[in-house]
């Protein structure tokens, strides 16, 4: 569009200017010389006009349609002159002077909007197509999740089971363990221990290897027990957690299993020699047991002679176990 308004802009006036300066000298000599004038006239108005529309300069025919006949011949002559001139000696033509753009039309704002939307349009459907793969993405990760979630339960509930297994073994190993190298006596085994826990820790660990702390049944077991415990760490004497407490209530001695104590083997302090006068105080080193009230709730047996005292529970102490045979 904008090379059609060019070549209208410098054809159209080159044609109509020079067209009349072209013609001969006898036109304007002749019987036609008013009627081509007026229409002379008439054509160097309707250029004005279109120039003036277009933006263009005025014309060379066009700037004095009153000119005399003298003047035009004049004119005339010096043209001819001058194209012999230009003839004879090529020269460049002088180029056209700019002229300015029009301004947009409707249907190029329309052509413009049209253009944009159809940009977007294409940026659209290239979000989509991403939005589309990314929603593919996700779906193959949230299966990959669900696949991963799965082995995980898996290889949780395989865990599990090992650990049941082993902790199995470990049991039967303990009660083996027990009852080669500990004490066998009758339907159980008693083991001690070397390691200082305190009274709880060693249930737990007595309780791990498949058995619990001793828990002598009756008068039998007990001397059994301390006979055991005197060799095996003979010629010293040490205090060893039995599996006796009164934590729930006190005075009310029971078992780890939860079963009440028939019967005990408190250590006593000494009796007075023959002769000597009886003293209320307590001794020093051998009280009567049990005197710790609230604050000593376990029971330890002496390896020496296998009498029971009372402890406070944390300390740290050597214990025996019992396992089942």
């Amino acid at each position: 569009m904008q090379a059609a308004w060019l070549f209208g802009a410098l054809v159209v006036p080159q044609l109509l200017g020079f067209g009349h300066g072209a013609r001969g000298t006898e036109e304007w000599d002749g019987g036609w010389g008013g009627a081509l004038e007026e229409e002379r006239e008439r054509e160097a108005l309707m250029l004005k006009h279109l120039q003036e529309a277009l933006g263009l300069p005025a014309a060379r025919g066009a700037e004095n349609p009153a000119r005399t006949v003298e003047e035009k011949e004049i004119w005339d002559t010096q043209e001819t002159q001058g194209e012999e001139e230009e003839e004879a000696v090529p020269t460049a033509a002088p180029s056209p002077s700019p002229s300015p753009s029009p301004s947009p039309t409707p249907e190029d704002a329309i052509t413009y909007i049209l253009g944009r939307l159809a940009g977007l349009d294409a940026g659209l459907h290239q979000l989509h197509v991403r939005l589309h793969a990314l929603d593919t993405r996700v779906v193959q990760l949230t299966q990959g999740l669900r696949q991963q979630q799965e082995a995980v339960r898996d290889t949780r509930d395989t865990v599990e089971a090992l650990q049941e297994a082993q902790g199995r073994a470990e049991r039967l190993h303990g009660r083996l363990e027990g009852c080669l190298k500990g004490l066998r006596l009758g339907h159980k085994c008693f083991l001690l221990s070397r390691d200082f826990e305190a009274q709880a820790a060693a249930q737990a660990r007595c309780a791990a290897r498949g058995g619990s702390l001793a828990q002598p049944a009756d008068r039998p077991q007990m001397e059994a027990l301390s006979r055991y415990l005197r060799a095996a760490l003979a010629p010293y004497n040490w205090p060893v957690w039995l599996g006796v407490h009164d934590r729930r209530a006190e005075g009310l001695y029971l078992f780890e299993n939860g079963q009440r104590v028939s019967f005990f083997a408190w250590h006593r302090a000494p009796s007075p020699e023959p002769g000597a006068r009886p003293s209320s105080a307590p001794h020093p080193l051998s009280p009567n047991q049990p005197n710790g009230g609230a604050l000593e709730n376990c029971v330890a047996q002496a390896s020496d002679d296998g009498s029971w005292w009372d402890h406070d529970c944390e300390r740290r102490l050597y214990y025996v176990c019992e396992f089942p045979f």
